[in-house]
């Protein structure tokens, strides 16, 4: 019989060798606090923002299959939809949030259900709503490794919009080139398609169409120079990616192109064919290498040009 002393000593040995509860892991710190937030989606649109009507609402509406456009009259983003939640790319500008956020709902989703939160490049006009849709959605946000210092600074730092700050987004998970985002059965790829900014992201996914046939989605990044400096250049080795960027896409394989701009892939004019009935209006086996040399062209064109002014 142990003696009373002995047993004592044996259950303090055991009460502090018993694990105790394991404490929640704290939830990351937002980088913008909700006052910044607010007072960005407050702010008055103004300069090139209101004059390309980057903030002005439209409808929502299904693309094809689970892709759904979320964006304004004039910048896409884009919802991807799944048994499991939802993917969301891009966030336009600061004030966009409510817009996206009631585009989402008026679709029958729920913002809630975003479990990803995506972003093809670090410029305001793609960039700047992000934070506010983070705090929505309670998203994991998931961008490059070469745009995470803009996105968690709130400012690209370089061209046009450079210097025009923007609630900054904490980045949860870093994309490398051929990563994949995968939820409720859909897979997106991501490719890194740098030069428009130094980790400019593109996406693309499997999608069905309504006649049940299968199609590739290509989320363009972008591929303009939209008003950076080519000589000298915005950020060291921009041409070079460019030009690596046009060589990479040359290889891809896509039969619905998707871009950031409504301009670039006629968006417009697709949703009225769609809205008349053709349900494969976004479908065009050609389009995506079209755009990609006569991006590519214009490059070159303005290359030279600046590299004649300099002399």
């Amino acid at each position: 019989m142990r003696s009373p002393v002995v047993a004592l000593a044996l259950m303090l040995l055991n009460a502090c060798a018993a694990p105790g509860p394991v404490p929640e892991a704290a939830a990351p710190a937002p980088l913008a606090s909700d006052a910044e937030i607010d007072a960005a989606i407050a702010a008055p649109v103004t300069g090139f923002a209101a004059d390309m009507r980057w903030n002005e609402p439209t409808a929502p509406f299904t693309v094809i299959g689970n892709i759904h456009y979320v964006g304004t009259q004039t910048v896409s983003a884009w919802l991807i939809t799944t048994p499991e939640g939802h993917v969301l790319i891009d966030g336009i500008v600061p004030q966009s949030p409510p817009l996206i956020l009631g585009n989402i709902r008026t679709l029958g989703f729920k913002p809630q259900d975003v479990k990803f939160l995506l972003n093809s490049h670090a410029h305001i006009d793609h960039a700047g709503g992000l934070a506010a849709l983070q705090r929505a959605t309670g998203a994991v946000m998931i961008a490059s490794a070469a745009d995470k210092p803009f996105l968690e600074a709130g400012d690209i730092g370089f061209g046009p919009t450079g210097g025009i700050k923007f609630p900054p987004v904490r980045v949860d998970r870093l994309i490398a080139d051929g990563e994949t985002v995968s939820l409720g059965g859909v897979t997106l790829t991501a490719h890194l398609t740098p030069g428009h900014s130094p980790g400019c992201t593109s996406w693309t996914l499997p999608v069905t169409g309504a006649d049940g046939a299968a199609h590739t989605a290509f989320l363009h990044c972008s591929a303009t120079v939209a008003g950076q400096k080519l000589v000298p250049e915005s950020y060291p080795g921009m041409v070079a990616d460019f030009r690596a960027s046009f060589e990479k896409v040359r290889l891809i394989q896509a039969d619905v192109f998707l871009a950031n701009h409504d301009s670039f892939f006629g968006l417009k004019e697709k949703r009225e064919r769609l809205l008349a009935g053709d349900a494969n209006a976004f479908v065009d086996a050609a389009e995506l290498q079209t755009f990609n040399t006569e991006m590519e062209e214009a490059l070159e064109t303005r290359l030279a040009m600046e590299e004649d002014m300099a002399g």
